[in-house]
């Protein structure tokens, strides 16, 4: 999948998703946020400059976000992101209350959306992780011009001596036969098992 995929999942079928930011004393932070647009630029939400989310994104504008969509563990779809934000002011506000009309019955009138400004968080990098295909599928995108950095683990090919270690803990079978091992990060779900038991340390941490 795209980036832009994600987002629109993220946005159209997640929805609404908790934020984490900054206090003043650097300590986190959570909120639940609706993600009203998305786009190859990035994710756009608002808030009232009243409010303490606000002066949060204005005094550190970073954020981490985390969705999730589904019944149960096993059907869950789940989408991380984290960045920088940015304050578009009034940009997109029409678009945004025209493509989410629920926001009316919050803010009614022109003068009491006079307290909201639009954000967009522009660039950074996420995972998506969907549970409900076995193995798991996970995804790391980036956006805004960032690079993704790995996470999991992975087999240095030199040091492996082909032992069965790694390949007989893997809870998803995502370790190959051949030898040397090759994990298949699309499928791993970071447990570190393989980690822990390989005798000889081919196995390294990433992130």
């Amino acid at each position: 999948m795209t980036t832009t995929d994600i987002f629109n999942i993220l946005q159209g079928e997640i929805h609404s998703t908790v934020f984490a930011t900054l206090d003043q004393n650097g300590l986190p932070q959570t909120c639940v946020i609706d993600l009203m647009l998305a786009d190859e630029g990035g994710l756009y939400f608002l808030t009232a400059k009243g409010k303490s989310f606000y002066d949060r994104l204005t005094a550190r504008p970073f954020v981490a976000l985390s969705g999730m969509k589904g019944s149960g563990t096993l059907s869950t779809v789940a989408v991380s992101v984290r960045g920088a934000v940015r304050n578009i002011g009034k940009d997109r506000l029409t678009e945004i209350f025209e493509k989410n009309p629920y926001m009316e019955k919050i803010y009614p009138t022109p003068k009491s959306r006079e307290a909201l400004e639009v954000f967009q968080l522009y660039k950074g990098e996420g995972e998506y992780f969907d549970l409900s295909q076995l193995p798991p599928f996970r995804q790391a995108f980036s956006f805004g011009g960032e690079a993704v950095h790995e996470t999991g683990y992975r087999i240095d090919a030199e040091t492996c001596i082909g032992c069965q270690g790694c390949h007989s803990v893997c809870p998803q079978g995502c370790i190959s036969n051949t030898i040397p091992r090759v994990i298949d990060s699309s499928h791993c779900i970071h447990c570190g098992s393989c980690f822990r038991v390989c005798p000889v340390k081919a196995v390294t941490k990433l992130g």
